[in-house]
């Protein structure tokens, strides 16, 4: 990080794309304006210096390597939303632009981004969808279910009956969001950046992989960790005087 003040913006988003969501965010050109300092754009766009950079060292972190099995339900509800929900919510927006951009100056030439495009659209908008009902409904149950066992405290039945109905409900969801992905992946040849793409189209190549990737790992945490145990907490209540 010693020298990134001096180093290319077009250069710092070339070596690590995630870094594209900080230029943008604070309205810095990484694309055609990427040939000047990290210095001097933050000078000519009136922007923090020392704000970027620690946006950018956060950017640079190594990920976490926590045991997601050991944690309580509980934390594991707020490591979900803080790392993967946060992580969506925040990405949506740029990736949206960046591929309305993408279909306005290649799409004649590439005509499945129109395709790739639509996907997105449709498949993020169900996502934060999704993530809405998790955090609003499911979560604040199953945070529930824990505090009543931890502390004795009876529990009401939920208003959904039994948990299996919106469990059942975000499995499917999970399923057809992997779907579209796998859609998106077949366009792009996996996400590989035609010869003619300019550093917006790479970034955005870039953005979906790695928006895939996390999907993954998002669905991994809630389908084979944090479901099945909140399937077996919930048989250990009786409701039968609710």
């Amino acid at each position: 990080m010693k020298n990134l003040a001096k180093s290319k913006v077009g250069v710092i988003v070339a070596s690590n794309f995630r870094t594209s969501r900080v230029f943008s965010s604070h309205h810095i050109d990484f694309c055609c304006g990427g040939g000047i300092s990290l210095e001097e754009a933050c000078t000519r766009n009136n922007v923090d210096l020392d704000r970027v950079l620690e946006e950018l060292e956060a950017t640079f972190q190594t990920p976490d390597t926590m045991n997601y099995q050991e944690l309580d339900l509980d934390k594991l509800i707020d490591t979900i939303v803080s790392m993967h929900h946060s992580y969506v919510w925040a990405t949506v927006p740029a990736l949206r632009a960046y591929l309305e951009k993408l279909c306005t100056v290649h799409g004649d030439r590439h005509p499945e981004l129109h395709s790739v495009n639509d996907l997105f659209a449709k498949g993020s908008q169900a996502l934060l969808d999704h993530m809405t009902k998790e955090e609003q409904i499911l979560f604040p149950y199953i945070k529930a279910m824990v505090q009543a066992k931890a502390k004795e405290f009876p529990l009401s039945k939920p208003h959904f009956g039994d948990i299996e109905n919106p469990i059942q409900m975000m499995e499917q969801e999970h399923e057809e969001e992997g779907f579209r992905f796998r859609q998106i992946a077949e366009l792009t040849g996996g996400y590989e950046c035609p010869p003619d793409g300019c550093q917006t189209y790479k970034v955005a190549y870039a953005m979906l992989k790695e928006f895939e990737e996390d999907l993954h790992k998002h669905i991994h945490l809630e389908n084979n960790i944090l479901f099945p145990e909140a399937r077996k907490l919930f048989r250990e209540f009786s409701f039968s005087n609710s």
